[in-house]
């Protein structure tokens, strides 16, 4: 198994609400890895939970950390990152 992780920074004026979080934790659980998430220098959370999504209150400018371990980590972790930064 692979690990990929990457870190990119919110654009959302309003950081990662209720209708990004379900779509991120969606395609997280949709993709078969272990996915966590973490706001730079926070604890990470499971990122198929869209409240622990939530409950990292992310805003607008704060640096996000995105883990991905399983098959395709690469590909997926990047597919993720384009679901945040997107929104």
């Amino acid at each position: 198994m692979a690990i990929a992780i990457r870190t990119a920074t919110v654009n959302d004026p309003v950081g990662i609400h209720a209708r990004p979080a379900a779509e991120f934790a969606q395609a997280a659980t949709a993709s078969g890895c272990a996915v966590t998430i973490a706001k730079r220098g926070g604890n990470a959370v499971n990122a198929g939970s869209i409240l622990s999504v939530m409950g990292l209150g992310i805003k607008q400018g704060d640096t996000i950390e995105i883990t991905v371990n399983g098959d395709n980590a690469e590909a997926v972790t990047d597919n993720l990152v384009s679901t945040l930064i997107e929104n």
